[in-house]
């Protein structure tokens, strides 16, 4: 008798793949806050004649070793550095400044007219810890002007960064400092270091590295205890040299002219060794949101010292901003910004019956879209209803009917998704036809569309009701911060 066959075992169900801890994937309803960020972006950058450049993701380590130095978080604990299949120490981009840098003197930008402006909109990658608003993989709108050290650039990178959030819907204010000269903070680091060292014992294990490594950012330093210790520290402001001094005080006076909110903070700092002169960081003007609070959404400052430290030209000033997108539209979502609903609607929605319709449909539905038309299809669906189920979650403004007898009469039918009402229309003259009716569509008002349905209304037809939504308020003007007394304690 022939030995039963063992049962098979059963198939260990392989596990899905995850997303890698710190990275996010931006889902299509997500898409409206991106594109408008970067339409604002490429908007105020347009008005202030910035070019856009294009960066590479992978840069040599040797770059922001430089730049950023040797001991900087950046490059020790955050940096995503590896050895390629040639042997060569290669990074991917953690910051943008230090690769604008970088192609100003390889591509001799030095010879165009100066300053040379330049934004880009790029992805950045750090490995920091993951938390609210920050993710390893960033994305920042940037912008870079170099080849001149007058105060008025530094004024002018600070109040597009304001306009930028401004024309997004997000109220913002600056924190603005000083970090002088190296020279002048030469002097200012050793007074810190003597007045923290009188205070070891209270400060955690992270500031005690952070007092060897680099001693001003225990200024930025957001651990228990520290918010009492910083009052009394020695602030910069009154270690600047005279040159400093004027270069902050200029750039102040340009601020004010262009009723640009700000407000003096002697404790703000940047955590990359290049900058000098004017730094700044953006915030929320009241945040409703608890976490919002103290969260920056960008800064920026200027780096005298950057180019010639890369072995560029001598003199050659810098200033630049980096804005978190991310950080952004969050902000732009606790500041009511939502994607008008109009604009979620289609302008077509093409529904087919049969394979001949199909084969028709795909050279109609081409046609629409060089109309500049938005639309949409259910190729994939039979039914009619189905289709027009889909258009109606759509919220489609018009739907086009094609079937078997359409082909062969050469016609199709246009139906008014809000009336109900249909037509049949020549095939080759549905594109004009259509762009009329769109236009008409988006240009009618509320009254009008409050007119249409009360037609409707009598006719028995139903459309969806139009919503009138009141006018709100104008936001109050976020308040000027008064010019102070800004050396010496008071």
């Amino acid at each position: 008798m022939p030995t039963p066959a063992a049962p098979a075992e059963p198939k260990k169900k392989s596990k899905t793949p995850e997303l890698v801890r710190g990275f996010r994937d931006v889902l299509p309803d997500e898409q409206w806050y991106w594109d408008r960020v970067e339409q604002v972006a490429a908007s105020i950058t347009k008005s202030y004649s910035f070019n856009r450049i294009r960066l590479p993701v992978l840069e040599s380590v040797a770059l922001f070793e430089r730049t950023a130095g040797k001991e900087s978080d950046v490059v020790t604990k955050e940096m995503y550095a590896f050895e390629d299949p040639g042997g060569d120490k290669v990074a991917l981009r953690p910051e943008g400044t230090a690769q604008v840098a970088r192609a100003y003197i390889e591509h001799g930008m030095v010879n165009q007219p100066q300053p040379v402006k330049l934004w880009y909109f790029e992805q950045f990658f750090r490995h920091d810890r993951p938390q609210f608003g920050r993710y390893r993989q960033l994305q920042q709108f940037g912008l870079e002007a170099l080849g001149s050290i007058d105060p008025i650039i530094d004024a002018q990178i600070m109040l597009m960064a304001h306009r930028f959030y401004r024309e997004l819907g997000v109220e913002v204010v600056l924190h603005v400092n000083s970090l002088g000269t190296p020279a002048s903070r030469k002097d200012y680091i050793a007074e810190l270091l003597n007045y923290f060292k009188q205070h070891k014992n209270k400060l955690s294990e992270l500031d005690k590295k952070r007092m060897l490594k680099n001693p001003l950012r225990l200024l930025d330093s957001k651990e228990p205890g520290m918010n009492e210790l910083k009052a009394g520290a020695p602030q910069i402001i009154d270690y600047l040299d005279a040159e400093s001094k004027a270069h902050f005080m200029k750039a102040l006076e340009y601020l004010d002219e262009a009723e640009v909110p700000y407000v003096l903070d002697p404790h703000l700092v940047r955590g990359l060794d290049y900058y000098t002169h004017s730094i700044f960081e953006v915030f929320m003007i009241n945040p409703k949101n608890d976490e919002m609070k103290g969260l920056a959404l960008g800064g920026g400052g200027r780096y005298d010292g950057l180019v010639p430290l890369l072995g560029g030209r001598e003199n050659t000033g810098g200033m630049g901003a980096g804005l978190g997108v991310d950080r952004t539209i969050l902000a732009m979502k606790q500041s009511g910004v939502f994607q008008p609903s109009e604009e979620k609607r289609v302008d077509i929605f093409f529904c087919q019956l049969g394979e001949a319709a199909r084969r028709k449909g795909l050279a109609v539905f081409e046609k629409i879209r060089v109309g500049g038309m938005s639309c949409a299809e259910a190729f994939g669906k039979g039914s009619l209803k189905a289709q027009l189920e889909v258009a109606d979650k759509l919220k489609a403004k018009m739907a086009l009917i094609l079937g078997q007898k359409e082909v062969l009469d050469g016609t199709i039918i246009v139906r008014d998704m809000d009336s109900g009402a249909q037509e049949i229309c020549d095939v080759e003259k549905v594109v004009g036809l259509l762009a009329r009716r769109v236009v008409a569509k988006n240009k009618m008002s509320l009254v009008e569309k409050t007119a249409l349905a009360a037609e409707n209304l009598e006719a028995g037809i139903l459309p969806e009701p139009v919503e009138i939504k009141k006018p709100q308020a104008p936001k109050p003007a976020a308040p000027i911060q008064k010019k102070r007394k800004l050396f010496g304690r008071h």
